[in-house]
């Protein structure tokens, strides 16, 4: 998430109330997960185990749980709680706007688009020109879609990321400031769900088309012109390469790549990043050939082990 104008280091830890390390006028232009950051960002930390990640990452300022010696270049928040003022920063940029109609008036809709009965279009929300949006479709704020795009009946686009810190006294949520970003001649089909980022963006590359029932999780990025199949439920932070193709009820973990032109077939648990250009199967996953090989000595076993006998 990149700030509408550049603060200074001093201005930050005024928000959330805390010590810095630093010039005072260090400047700080955004805040972003540690896959994403660049220069001028805000990454938190707070767990030692994690401080040379965020230290060494494209980040320049880091929100942590302890003094530690600052990287040439950089810059330090010391927080009690790193992971409170990063949701106080999140609320501070971008914080929750009511609206109590159907199309917010910040709202822009392009020419030749078409926005079917009790859709919801929230707050900042640009849509691009000859799109279909269907009935009860509810697109949360700061949403981008471009030209073409068809979504259908129920669908949900911009819903917070499952991301949270367990506490004694429960979990406590992460706030999401990113949005969904779909491109230009994308399908959408009924009841899918499109988590928005953290603070970077959850991308649907241009000529997707993702069937019913399908969950994208937080700032996962699809490429262009692949194929989901319904009931797939991608988790945060994948990154899927161009004209990849998934099967029905396919899961995967976080924080994986699948190579372009793969293949996975339906029932898959992606377990790992997989190379583009194989067909794949199975929990764990592997290239489809071998998995059917296995599958099929398994069902041997009871011949062989009649003729042991």
């Amino acid at each position: 998430m990149k700030f509408q104008k550049v603060y200074t280091l001093e201005e930050i830890a005024s928000i959330i109330d805390c010590e810095y390390v630093g010039d005072a006028n260090f400047p700080v232009s955004g805040m972003n997960e540690i896959h994403v950051v660049e220069t001028g960002d805000i990454v938190f930390v707070d767990h030692p185990k994690y401080y040379d990640k965020a230290l060494n990452s494209a980040a320049t300022i880091i929100l942590i749980n302890k003094n530690v010696a600052c990287p040439d270049g950089k810059a330090l928040l010391i927080s009690e709680d790193p992971f409170r003022d990063f949701n106080k920063l999140t609320n501070y940029f971008k914080p929750f706007q009511f609206s109590n109609v159907s199309i917010a008036t910040s709202a822009l809709i392009g020419e030749g688009t078409v926005i079917q009965p009790n859709a919801f279009i929230g707050n900042h929300v640009v849509i691009g020109k000859n799109c279909l949006i269907h009935s009860n479709v509810s697109i949360y704020d700061y949403t981008v879609i471009g030209d073409n795009v068809i979504i259908h009946a129920g669908t949900i686009l911009g819903a917070d990321a499952f991301y949270y810190k367990k506490r004694p006294e429960g979990y406590d949520q992460l706030l999401s400031g990113g949005r969904v970003v779909i491109k230009n001649n994308v399908g959408i089909g009924a009841l899918c769900t499109i988590d928005k980022g953290v603070s970077g963006d959850t991308i649907i590359g241009e000529g997707t088309k993702i069937d019913n029932q399908v969950h994208v999780g937080h700032d996962t990025v699809i490429g262009k012109k692949c194929l989901i199949a319904s009931q797939t439920g991608i988790a945060g932070c994948v990154i899927i390469e161009d004209e990849v193709t998934i099967w029905g009820q396919v899961g995967t973990t976080s924080g994986i790549t699948i190579g372009a032109k793969a293949v996975i077939l339906g029932q898959t648990g992606v377990t790992k990043s997989v190379e583009g250009g194989k067909s794949y199967f199975g929990t764990p996953v592997e290239e489809s050939r071998e998995k059917l090989k296995q599958l099929a000595n398994i069902k041997k076993i009871p011949e062989i082990l009649t003729k042991l006998k």
